[in-house]
C-alpha cells in the first residue's frame, strides 16, 4: 500500500522527498501529505529546499529560514532553506574553530577562499542533512528544487572525497575541519539509499517532456543507490469537461501520455485530476492528502453551458508589435526567457527562435538549463556546441553540458599556468578537482556568447528562476576566486572584465530583453514577480516584457469546470498587469505538446500572426 512507504515505523523518523520537473506541483503534494500526515497524528516537519519556495503562499502565512508552526494544523512545522542564510551559518561553523588558533591575516585567507562559487551549494546540502538527525520528528518531507538541481546536490558529496583530505586546503574550508562533516554527508546518504528509511516520490505531468526528465532522474539516483517509490501523475483534465473536438483532443493525448508513464515505471503510481481551481488554503489540502492517501475522489460535479460551442479566433488577440521588441540593434539582440520552472519557457523561447528565424535573422537558442528539453522539442540531438536545426538554414541550437564545460575550462586553465613553478601547478590542479569549477566552468561557457560571433539574435532559455539569479549574483561574490586564486592577476583581471561586460550588456535594454514567462495563477506570478524584482535591485537587470502561456481559448470548453478556470485565469491576467509595467504576449493553449519544426512554426503563426 502506498500509505506503508510515508508513514514511520518502529519509531524511527521517516524522511519521504518530493521532486520532479518544475511547475509539476511538487509543493501542493509535499504540503498535502504533510498536512495529512500532521492530520493522522504524527509529528512533521516539512522543509524546502528550493531557492524560490512556495510554502508560505500556499500555506497563507510567513515561513521563512526558521522552524516555524503552521497556524491552525497540530503537529506541522515547516521551513523554507535560505541560500545566503545557510551559506553564512556555514561560513561561521568552520571559521569558528579557528579564531584562537589563527593570526587576522590568516584567517582573512580562509575567509576569501570561502568566497568561492561551490561553497552555497555545500551550506545547502550541510543544511539539507541537518534536518536528516532530528529525532523529535516523526515525519521529514523535504520539497526540492527541480530535478536537476536536486540530483546535483544529492551527488555532490560523492565529489568530495578525494576534496576532503586531512591536510587540503579546499575551496569549501580547510580539510582537517572537514573530517567530521565527511562522517555527516557518508551518514545522510546511506539514509537515502535505505527504502526503509526514506521514500523518494517524483510528481510528474501526463507530458513528454515530463516523463523524459522523471525517467532521467529516477535513473541518475538509481545510480547513486536512491530507489524511487512511487509516482505521483498530477493534472489529468476529466473526460467529463472535455466535450469539444480541442478538449477531446487534449485528453486523448494525456491517456497515450499515461500509457506511456505505466508502460516506462514498474512502480505503484497515483493519478491526481485537474481541479477546476487553485490549492491553496488548509481544506484543499487536506482533500488532495484524502484523495492520494485514502481514495476519498472529489471531483467537482461538471454542467454544461447552454451557448453554443464556437471555434476560436485563430491569433491569440491584443498581442503587442513583438517584431520591433525582438529586432537587434547595431547587428545583435539577446533575449531571455526565464521563469518558473514548468510555465512553458523553453517551448516559448524555440517558438520565438522559430519566428525570428523565418523573418531571416541569424538565430541562437542557448539552454543553461541542466534539465533541457530542446532536442524534444526539435525533435532532434542538441549537442554542446551549436548545431542547426533541420528546415532551417539561420538557426542553431546548443545545451551547456556541464561535463563538456568542465573539461574545456580545465584545458584552458591548465594551459594558461604551464610555465609557471610545479607547486603553482599542482596548486592549479587540485583546485580544478574541486567542486566549484564545475560550476564557474558553466558561467564561462554562458559568457563565451557574448563574445563576437556571427549570430543576429541569441536566445537563452535559462533554468528556474531561483537557479537563474543564482546564476547571475554568484560571480559578484567570487572576487578573487575567479580563474582560481592560485592564478595570475592578469588572468584573473581579464575574467573579471569578461564579467563585468556580460552584466552591462544584460542590463542594457537596447541590446537585451529579459522576458518572464508565468501562467496565469498565484504561484508562478508571484514567484516572477519575486525573480523581477530581485533582478533589478540585486543586479540592474529590468524585465521588458512578459509572456502569459496557457491561456484557455475563449471558444471551447462550455463547462462549468473550464468556465471557472477561465474566470480564475482573467483574474490573473489583471494581477499580472498590476505587477509588471511592461508590454504583454499572450501564448494560447495549444491543441497538443509542440515537437518538431512544423508544430512550432504553427504555434508561432497563433502567437505572432503572419
Amino acid at each position: 500500500m502506498i500509505t506503508d512507504l510515508i508513514i514511520p515505523r518502529n519509531k524511527e523518523t521517516k524522511f519521504i522527498f518530493f521532486s520532479g520537473k518544475g511547475g509539476v506541483g511538487k509543493s501542493t503534494m509535499s504540503c498535502s501529505t504533510a498536512a495529512w500526515l500532521a492530520k493522522k497524528g504524527y509529528k512533521t516537519l516539512l522543509v524546502t529546499t528550493d531557492p524560490a519556495p512556495n510554502l508560505s503562499d500556499i500555506f497563507k502565512q510567513k515561513i521563512g529560514s526558521k522552524i516555524t508552526r503552521i497556524k491552525d494544523i497540530k503537529n506541522l512545522s515547516a521551513i523554507e532553506i535560505d541560500p545566503d542564510v545557510a551559506t553564512q551559518e556555514y561560513k561561521d561553523r568552520v571559521i569558528a574553530p579557528m579564531r584562537d588558533l589563527l593570526d587576522e591575516k590568516n584567517l582573512k585567507v580562509i575567509s576569501e577562499q570561502l568566497n568561492s562559487p561551490c561553497v552555497s551549494e555545500v551550506a545547502a546540502f550541510d543544511k539539507f542533512i541537518e534536518f536528516m538527525d532530528v529525532p523529535e520528528y516523526d515525519v521529514v518531507i523535504f520539497d526540492t528544487a527541480p530535478t536537476g538541481h536536486t540530483i546535483r546536490l544529492l551527488e555532490l558529496p560523492s565529489g568530495w572525497s578525494n576534496t576532503l583530505k586531512e591536510n587540503a586546503s579546499t575551496c569549501i574550508g580547510p580539510g582537517a575541519s572537514l573530517q567530521t562533516a565527511k562522517a555527516k554527508y557518508e551518514k545522510a546518504i546511506s539514509y537515502l539509499q535505505d527504502s526503509k528509511k526514506t521514500s523518494f516520490i517524483f510528481v510528474l505531468r501526463p507530458e513528454n517532456s515530463s516523463i523524459l526528465e522523471t525517467k532521467r532522474s529516477t535513473e541518475a539516483l538509481e545510480d547513486l543507490g536512491i530507489k524511487t517509490s512511487f509516482l505521483i501523475v498530477n493534472g489529468i483534465m476529466p473526460k467529463d469537461a472535455c466535450t469539444d473536438d480541442f478538449f477531446k483532443r487534449k485528453s486523448e493525448e494525456e491517456q497515450k501520455m499515461i500509457e506511456k508513464i505505466e508502460n516506462e515505471f514498474m512502480i505503484e503510481i497515483i493519478f491526481y485530476p485537474l481541479m477546476d481551481s487553485e490549492v491553496l488554503g488548509l481544506k484543499r489540502l487536506y482533500s488532495v492528502g484524502d484523495f492520494l492517501f485514502e481514495g476519498n475522489e472529489h471531483v467537482a460535479k461538471i454542467t454544461l453551458d447552454r451557448k453554443k460551442t464556437m471555434k476560436p479566433a485563430l491569433i491569440a488577440q491584443g498581442n503587442p508589435d513583438m517584431d520591433a521588441l525582438f529586432a537587434p540593434t547595431n547587428g545583435k539582440r539577446y533575449i531571455f526567457f526565464t521563469g518558473k520552472g514548468g510555465v512553458g519557457k523553453s517551448t516559448v523561447a524555440c517558438t520565438t527562435a522559430v519566428h525570428l528565424a523565418e523573418k531571416g535573422y541569424k538565430t541562437l537558442i542557448v539552454t543553461t538549463d541542466p534539465a533541457s528539453h530542446l532536442h524534444d522539442i526539435f525533435g532532434q540531438e542538441i549537442g554542446h556546441e551549436p548545431t542547426m536545426i533541420k528546415g532551417f538554414n539561420n538557426i542553431h541550437a546548443a545545451r551547456i553540458d556541464q561535463r563538456k564545460a568542465l573539461e574545456e575550462y580545465k584545458q584552458r586553465i591548465l594551459e594558461a599556468v604551464k610555465g609557471m613553478a610545479e607547486e603553482t601547478k599542482k596548486s592549479v590542479e587540485e583546485d580544478l578537482n574541486s567542486p566549484c569549477a564545475e560550476e564557474m566552468s558553466a558561467f564561462e561557457k554562458f559568457m563565451s556568447y557574448f563574445e563576437p560571433n556571427a549570430y543576429e539574435i541569441i536566445i537563452f532559455d535559462t533554468a528556474p528562476t531561483g537557479h537563474t539569479l543564482r546564476l547571475l549574483e554568484l560571480p559578484t561574490n567570487w572576487k578573487g576566486f575567479i580563474d582560481l586564486g592560485t592564478l595570475t592577476k592578469n588572468t584573473s583581471a581579464g575574467t573579471k572584465k569578461k564579467y563585468t561586460n556580460v552584466i552591462e550588456t544584460m542590463k542594457d535594454t537596447k541590446k537585451s530583453l529579459f522576458a518572464f514567462v508565468m501562467y496565469p495563477e498565484y504561484t508562478p506570478i508571484v514567484e516572477a514577480w519575486r525573480a523581477s524584482e530581485d533582478l533589478k535591485s540585486q543586479v540592474g537587470i529590468k524585465t521588458s516584457l512578459v509572456v502569459v502561456n496557457y491561456m484557455l481559448p475563449d471558444g471551447y470548453g462550455n463547462n462549468s469546470f473550464f468556465d471557472k478556470r477561465r474566470t480564475q485565469q482573467k483574474k490573473y491576467m489583471g494581477e499580472i498587469r498590476k505587477r509588471f509595467d511592461t508590454p504583454m504576449l499572450v501564448v494560447p493553449l495549444f491543441a497538443h505538446e509542440p515537437r518538431g519544426v512544423t508544430d512550432l512554426k504553427a504555434l508561432a503563426k497563433n502567437v505572432f500572426g503572419d
